[in-house]
């Protein structure tokens, strides 16, 4: 347990942090979930659906949540997954 000020202080910053980053990736697994649920099924749906999850992405790596070659990846995969589908 810390027992200084200032590392009690850095404990409840990393606790926030920490609860801020998991909300940001686990809306973006959603998204990418809901995506590539609608692949199969119709390509307007999907297109909504892959541009929901891109710009949750984008949002997530600009907040430092997500690394920037995954983001990279991922919408790399869902292009041409909405490729493949049109």
């Amino acid at each position: 347990m810390a027992q200084h000020a200032s590392a009690k202080k850095r404990h409840r910053q990393s606790l926030k942090r920490y609860a801020r980053n998991r909300h940001y990736r686990s809306t973006v697994r959603s998204a990418l979930r809901r995506a590539r649920r609608a692949a199969p099924e119709s390509a307007e749906d999907l297109a909504k659906y892959c541009h929901d999850a891109e710009r949750l992405l984008r949002r997530a790596l600009s907040k430092g949540a997500v690394h920037e070659r995954t983001v990279s990846r991922t919408v790399s995969r869902l292009q041409k997954l909405l490729q493949r589908a049109g």
